[in-house]
């Protein structure tokens, strides 16, 4: 978990993990380790969907029913707050998902070994 807290390399826990926001390195700047095995296909963004829909849909409607927000404020509020949690919580689980792919040594599936 402190891998994906952190966004570092999976190996070695010193070299950056993303160029930018969301986008990998082809490698690891401190110890070389190659991320080609990196295969997290659409599980960060399932559970961010659901993560974040939990989050936003309980805020609003405590905001709405607990304090009255006027529905400009929801625009407000809700269009702000939403894209950019998602940006951090896909960050965050995608380096999180690639620390336990590293760890348990997850690769395809097959059927016999070659």
């Amino acid at each position: 978990m402190v891998t994906g807290l952190t966004c570092r390399c999976p190996r070695c826990r010193k070299g950056k993990l993303f160029v930018n926001l969301l986008n990998m390195r082809d490698r690891c700047d401190n110890c070389g380790l190659d991320y080609k095995f990196v295969d997290t296909g659409d599980g960060p963004a399932v559970f961010a969907i659901f993560i974040l829909g939990f989050l936003c849909v309980g805020g609003a409607l405590v905001a709405e029913f607990k304090f009255g927000v006027p529905w400009w404020m929801h625009v407000l509020l809700w269009g702000i707050l939403t894209p950019v949690i998602a940006v951090f919580l896909l960050r965050f689980l995608k380096a999180s998902l690639i620390a336990l792919q590293f760890k348990n040594k997850a690769e395809e599936g097959r059927l016999a070994k070659e």
